[in-house]
């Protein structure tokens, strides 16, 4: 059985790849010429050259294919051109699932995020039924991982063609390549460089478990379902303390109120069209932080027999893998 998994030189797709690996399947990694591939590193997978935005190498790399895990994104809060993140996250998305299907592939996982779905009101939790109008999606992240979501549940529905998806909610754990948005904040706070918190939350999981659950879906998955990936609902202050504990620092103690947070947001982002460099802050991350991110994982539970590990070990895991590679 040959696997293909796209984004394995990621974070997400480097844990599933290695989850492949050691269930006994024939890996194969759709990666970018010249791209970072430390993250493939000692693995025993087969290379395919290419890239999402490459129909002719798309098709290459999905021939012979039992599977096909699509874990690549954009993922980024800013980006200077969102053209440039559609023609990923979205067209990328619709190219592998046609080719999959022309090639005969037999299952394709794809992985979306909680960010495709609906923001929970105050003090709910979310679930798969969590859902949100296109004109209420903020950031051009969550955006564009809507739209894909929404085009990959209507090829399921107009097809025969077998297709899972995954949302994932806030992986944390080692080798955080890049590092993700919530990998820099935790790369930041251990070194002491957060001085100050915003009231909100988010669901944090080991990066494995999210791994696990992929093939989890693969096994037991129905066709056009979505399945939240997820582990401990944690407030952010919460979250800064942990990694304060952790790496012996004094957490911050002061809570701004978000709107004391925009500007900063708006002086980063100018600079950032100046430099080229994400900023650290955006508006669209403001915006989005005002709801806390609390989801359930009770139907990954039920239907997958999904089990997530303790928060707090992918927080350790991920500061250990941190200090190794000199990120702090």
């Amino acid at each position: 059985m040959t696997a293909l998994v796209t984004g394995a030189t990621g974070f997400v797709g480097s844990a599933v790849a290695r989850a492949l690996l050691d269930s006994g399947r024939t890996v194969r990694v759709l990666a970018r010429p010249g791209g970072d591939r430390r993250n493939l590193d000692g693995l025993d997978v087969e290379v395919a050259e290419g890239d999402l935005t490459k129909l002719d190498s798309i098709q290459r790399a999905v021939q012979g294919a039992t599977e096909v895990y699509h874990v690549a994104a954009d993922y980024r809060l800013w980006v200077p051109e969102p053209a440039a993140m559609d023609r990923i996250n979205v067209e990328g998305t619709e190219a592998l699932l046609r080719a999959a299907a022309e090639a005969g592939v037999e299952r394709f996982i794809y992985t979306s995020s909680v960010a495709a779905l609906g923001v929970p009101g105050k003090g709910e939790i979310g679930d798969e039924e969590t859902r949100i109008e296109a004109e209420d999606v903020v950031g051009t992240y969550k955006r564009s991982k809507y739209r894909a979501q929404k085009l990959v549940e209507r090829f399921a529905a107009e097809s025969s063609f077998p297709v899972i998806i995954v949302n994932p909610s806030t992986p944390v754990g080692p080798r955080d390549i890049k590092p993700t948005p919530t990998g820099r904040i935790i790369v930041e706070a251990a070194s002491g460089r957060i001085p100050a918190f915003v009231d909100t939350g988010l669901n944090l999981v080991h990066v494995e478990d999210v791994a696990e659950g992929h093939l989890l879906a693969a096994e037991k998955g129905r066709s056009g379902e979505s399945y939240i990936l997820g582990g401990e609902n944690w407030s952010l202050a919460d979250m800064l303390r942990e990694i304060a504990a952790m790496t012996g620092r004094r957490p911050p103690r002061v809570s701004l109120p978000h709107g004391a947070i925009l500007p900063v947001a708006y002086l980063a982002e100018s600079f950032s069209r100046l430099t080229g460099k994400e900023p650290f802050v955006t508006r669209d991350a403001v915006k989005m932080s005002r709801a806390r991110m609390f989801y359930r994982s009770d139907k990954a539970q039920r239907e997958l027999g999904y089990r997530a590990r303790r928060a707090v070990d992918g927080l350790g895991d991920a500061i250990r893998w941190f200090r190794a590679n000199n990120y702090l």
